[in-house]
């Protein structure tokens, strides 16, 4: 119990170290360095961890089949799997970086006008930005497997580290430089340092000599027929949780994307710390459903599900009680009001995503990747339509309702979870020794 409490623990502290650390650099970079470079620097920033998120899609299969071989004792397999993730990795997070490198100059022209030194400042962070995102790519793959070894604190630890000591740099170089570049530059070179160590603590966990990319076929197309679709599940996240934001403000304007987007991000925290804490839960049920009995997984599930429920329900009802209140000190009695309506209804759709969070690792676990993602890409495309419906005639309460109807689609996953349990042998829930798990769609 004291090492899933440490999980979790860690997990929380990757999902709020960072945005935490954001929120303290942001006065100072803005106050040393004004309104447009510090535009700058939140668009790069933006985009790195859009990025990061979509060159990462494929980690998911990383910790299914290393969990997997690891319950099995297929040592070798898995040292081939990291390889060939290594390999996967490298090419994806290259080409990412190439598209990004080459737009820069495109995304520049819109960020700031045309000519002198700004400008240039705003194309070299763009650029040095696409590096730093081939980095975190490559990290991935070794946060991925730590998590696979369920050593979320050695996974943790580093990155958590590196990132804030890169925005402790950021600050400290805005009384020095008057260049966004330079910032971003720093924050790179925080970032090969972690990865560097990720890499070495990689070597030292796997007793290899060596970590050079590989290619195995069949490493490869097990991690590609499970890496398509956690892939697709990454890209499709972030678009469906900017898109609501994105049609209201074409719609209705900034102010009204204001007052929801504060309600989102307040609103956001309960799915979040769901979802990061219950994380550890993935590579232990595919490690155990490899290597014990099914009431094992059973029990886990429902432990797992009871322990969700309460987090949900106690965040839950201390947000309806005390939110608006939140709001009015946080931005403003006006803001407050406006948001009034759709609070709750925000409130609620975070938390029933957050209670899909234990049946969608689960069947991650067991290699139900295709389900979770169909299912998801039907929430966001029922989302997507509600929206165009809903929106003109209710505004944003009707923008927050088709909000609701995704999260509510999204608790469909507990369906083929049960059947996936209720259909599992009542002894042993192994897979062959030489292939990944079987879906069933």
């Amino acid at each position: 119990m004291k090492a899933y409490l440490a999980n979790a623990a860690y997990g929380v502290l990757d999902y709020a170290a960072y945005p935490i650390g954001m929120l303290l650099v942001a006065p100072i970079v803005l106050r040393n360095m004004g309104a447009a470079q510090y535009g700058i620097w939140a668009v790069v920033t933006a985009a790195v961890s859009m990025g990061s998120i979509i060159a990462s899609g494929f980690g998911d299969a990383n910790i299914q089949h290393v969990a997997s071989q690891r319950g099995l004792g297929q040592h070798d397999a898995l040292v081939r799997t990291v390889r060939c993730m290594i390999s996967i990795n490298l090419i994806l997070g290259t080409v990412l970086a190439a598209v990004a490198w080459t737009l820069a100059p495109f995304a520049a022209l819109h960020l700031v006008p045309a000519g002198g030194m700004l400008a240039q400042d705003c194309l070299w962070s763009l650029r040095i930005a696409s590096l730093l995102l081939w980095l975190r790519t490559m990290e991935s793959v070794c946060i991925s497997t730590q998590r696979a070894f369920e050593r979320y604190g050695a996974a943790v630890r580093v990155s958590v580290v590196t990132r804030l000591l890169s925005l402790a740099a950021a600050a400290a170089l805005t009384y020095l430089l008057h260049g966004v570049a330079g910032i971003v530059a720093a924050s790179a070179l925080f970032n090969l340092l972690g990865t560097w160590l990720q890499f070495a603590d990689l070597r030292r966990l796997l007793d290899v000599s060596s970590l050079l990319p590989a290619m195995d076929a069949h490493a490869a197309k097990a991690l590609l027929g499970y890496g398509a679709f956690s892939w697709l599940q990454a890209v499709s996240a972030v678009i469906f949780s900017q898109a609501d934001r994105l049609f209201l403000g074409i719609s209705l304007g900034a102010v009204a994307v204001a007052a929801y987007s504060l309600c989102t991000q307040l609103a956001q925290p309960i799915f979040g710390f769901a979802a990061s804490g219950l994380h550890f839960l993935f590579p232990h049920l595919a490690e155990r459903q490899a290597s014990r009995a099914t009431s094992s997984v059973r029990k886990t599930i429902l432990v797992a599900s009871t322990c969700n429920l309460l987090f949900v329900a106690v965040t839950t009802v201390t947000l309806l009680l005390f939110g608006k209140s939140i709001l009015r000190v946080w931005a403003g009695a006006d803001i407050a009001r406006s948001a009034a309506p759709v609070l709750p209804i925000i409130v609620w759709s975070s938390a029933l995503l957050a209670l899909n969070v234990t049946g969608t690792y689960a069947l991650f676990a067991f290699g139900r990747i295709r389900i979770v993602t169909w299912l998801n890409l039907a929430a966001g495309a029922t989302m997507l339509l509600l929206m165009v419906w809903l929106l003109p005639r209710f505004g944003t309460y009707g923008m927050a309702m088709a909000r609701l109807s995704y999260a509510a689609i999204t608790l469909l996953v507990y369906v083929p979870l049960a059947r996936q349990l209720s259909k599992a042998p009542k002894t042993h829930m192994s897979l062959p020794a030489s292939s990944p798990i079987c879906e069933e769609v």
